[in-house]
Formats: C-alpha cells, structure tokens, sequence
C-alpha cells in the first residue's frame, strides 16, 4: 500500500474508532482542543492528516498512534494499560479509552504519609475498596472503608481519599459528569486513627 493509500484511510479509521467509543465529534473537539469542523474534515479525507492532529487525537481515544495511520496488526489483542505514578505513592491505570463521559480508574494507594487537602469539581465520584483501607474525607465526614465497600458522591462537596497508614490500598474509581444521589456504606474512623494522614491522590493530579 502507497503512502497516499494509507493517508486515505486514515479519515475512516478515525471516524470508525470515534464511533466505537460512542464519542461524538463535539466531545473529541472538548477532549483535543481541535475543531468540530476540522475533524469532520479530517474523517471525511478532506483533511490532511498530520502529527499535529494525530497526536491529540491519539491521547483522546488512549490508543497508540499507529492504531490511527492502520500500522499492520502484530497479533497481539492484548489491551496494553499504562500506569501512571502519582506522588505520594500512588499508581493509577486508566481503564477507560474514549474522552467524555464516564472514566474508569483503578488505583493502587501506597502507605506514604500526607495531609488531607479537600478538592471540589463538577461531577460525581464512585469508589470501590477492592483491598486494603480507604480513608475517605467527605465535607465534615472523615471514614474508612474496607475491601469490598462503596462511596458515591457529588465531587462539588470537598473529598479527599487516601491511605489510612496502616497499609497499601487498591480502589476502583468511576468518575463522571452525571450520577445519583450519594450513597456511602463505610464505618467511622476511630478517634485516634482520624488523626493519621494516610496518602492521597487523584487521577487528575
């Protein structure tokens, strides 16, 4: 295949892996800073394709740049999942790969020490304890919970979630711009422990 073939295909290949991630061109031109009328352009090949473009693009969808352009595939269907490290000792692995609506995380909390710093943004938060102890600050509330419970709630109150100190913590973490009312199954931190900094982090951070 010709380089003016394999630039022809890329407008379809990037409209087909849009469409996959149910993305419309609104929420890519939100995610890439480029134009909704440039990327129409783009998909419909009556735009050149260049790094320029293809890079943001590329970040948006989470996919390598060569899954864009149609590099031949190495049969390898393995998802290939990058972690990031975070200060405070904190890895996070996006979970999700299409920009807008609901991002999925998962995180592994380590047992550094910092102080609670409560932040708000629009939005809802979902969090799962899938091992360990998550000390969560929630506007007045300050709580733990365990492996195999849940918090819900509106990012617009002041949370921060962390570490409780006493070991490493691995939580699942579904972040959206739309949720339901907050539900919150967890036990109170002891007085002593509320005391403790454990180490926060945010996917965002």
């Amino acid at each position: 295949m010709g380089m003016e073939d394999v630039l022809a295909a890329v407008g379809p290949r990037l409209k087909h892996i849009r469409r996959q991630r149910a993305c419309t061109l609104a929420a890519l031109s939100k995610a890439t800073g480029i134009s909704v009328s440039t990327l129409s352009r783009l998909e419909a090949g009556q735009r050149k394709p260049s790094l320029e473009l293809l890079l943001p693009i590329a970040h948006a969808h989470q996919v390598p740049l060569d899954e864009l352009v149609g590099a031949p595939p190495v049969g390898d269907p393995r998802v290939r999942l990058r972690p990031v490290k975070h200060r405070d000792d904190c890895t996070v692995v996006p979970l999700t790969r299409q920009p807008g609506g609901p991002q999925a995380f998962k995180m592994v909390i380590g047992t550094a020490r910092s102080t609670p710093e409560p932040r708000t943004h629009e939005g809802y938060e979902w969090l799962y304890v899938l091992a360990g102890e998550l000390r969560l600050v929630l506007a007045e509330r300050d709580m733990v919970l365990g492996a195999g419970e849940a918090a819900e709630f509106d990012t617009r109150l002041p949370h921060w979630f962390g570490s409780t100190g006493r070991g490493p913590v691995e939580v699942l973490s579904l972040f959206g711009p739309q949720g339901e009312r907050m539900h919150v199954r967890a036990r109170p931190v002891p007085e002593g422990a509320a005391r403790r900094p454990g180490a926060g982090c945010r996917p965002g951070d």
